[in-house]
């Protein structure tokens, strides 16, 4: 296999050099200075507890007490007594008086462990690197190169993966690194074995119509850090041809279902869903066309929330604060 760019092939995989350098690792500085600073500032907080009076005290006293300054918070239970607790809380850092592992720390002892909490405090500053893999079709994966490239997604991208060369020349214009890695029935386990050689450091790989069933074990590497865009309304119409399916039983509503990955297909916690209208005159190509725009826009929504630390999995759902 031979490519006009400058690109190397060995063991039956090519991996292609970016033509240009791509979007910075950095946040660029679009609006003003404040905004910029948010950017390396700001801190999140995410938990799950046993609802209980006094958690919102304890949290926003403690930030307090150590010199951090809550810009916003959301919150949610499940019941009006005795349910299950969930926070997004973000806060600025620059005056805290305590390092990262020693804040984490104290507030596990402090906090935490009195209201059972299951918690995560990240940085904006450490941008998650990213993975995407993809087959041939290209609109959800050019979204997301697009909105990465502006600025509009947060993060470091890794690579991306590919079974076919098709869409090498496109994410090559982006200045990002392009993997060709064939799958066969006889090599999947090489196969799967190069591409988390690949993605080994990433913190999500996005499934942007990548048309290859991961292994158990792939997925058991990643979890609740692989998203998926699917191109139907899960659970209706799973598996081939979704788009034929929902012509066939005259539906009048389409839609696309962004969600984790799990090892049993297409059944994991649903971060994002969107929805089209349609009528007796749509055939199956434009039902595939209206199918496709739902599928960029739900997948970029899902990504972004998932790089700016939105989502709380609990069991099969999700509890997004967008």
């Amino acid at each position: 296999m031979n490519f006009s760019r400058k690109g190397r092939r060995r063991a039956g995989r090519c991996e292609i050099a970016p033509l240009t350098r791509g979007a910075p690792s950095h946040p660029a500085v679009t609006g003003n200075l404040a905004e910029a600073m948010n950017q390396h500032t700001t801190a999140r907080l995410l938990i799950t507890c046993p609802d209980r009076p006094g958690i919102v005290h304890a949290v926003s006293s403690f930030l307090f007490n150590h010199g951090a300054n809550i810009t916003a918070l959301d919150q949610y239970a499940t019941a009006a007594e005795g349910g299950t607790y969930f926070m997004r809380l973000e806060f600025q850092t620059p005056h805290l008086d305590l390092s990262r592992q020693v804040l984490a720390q104290t507030f596990a002892d402090a906090v935490a462990a009195r209201y059972e909490m299951q918690w995560q405090i990240s940085y904006a500053a450490d941008r998650k690197r990213v993975v995407i893999m993809v087959s041939k079709y290209d609109h959800a994966m050019l979204e997301l190169l697009w909105r990465w490239s502006r600025q509009a997604l947060p993060c470091d991208l890794q690579a991306v993966i590919s079974n076919h060369v098709d869409l090498a020349e496109d994410v090559q214009r982006f200045g990002v690194l392009f993997h060709h890695v064939p799958v066969s029935a006889e090599r999947r386990d090489e196969a799967e074995a190069r591409m988390q050689e690949i993605a080994a450091g990433a913190d999500l790989v996005v499934l942007a119509r990548y048309m290859q069933i991961l292994s158990p074990t792939w997925v058991a590497a990643w979890p609740h850090k692989i998203i998926n865009i699917h191109h139907s309304f899960l659970p209706a119409f799973v598996g081939a041809n979704p788009y034929q399916q929902a012509y066939d039983k005259g539906v009048k509503l389409i839609g696309a279902t962004a969600h984790y990955v799990t090892a049993e297909l297409d059944q994991g916690p649903i971060i994002e869903q969107g929805v089209a209208r349609v009528s007796h005159r749509d055939d199956v190509e434009s039902l595939r066309n209206l199918g496709q725009d739902l599928e960029r826009q739900v997948l970029a929504r899902a990504v972004r929330w998932h790089l700016e630390d939105r989502i709380i999995v609990h069991g099969h759902k999700t509890i997004v604060f967008d």
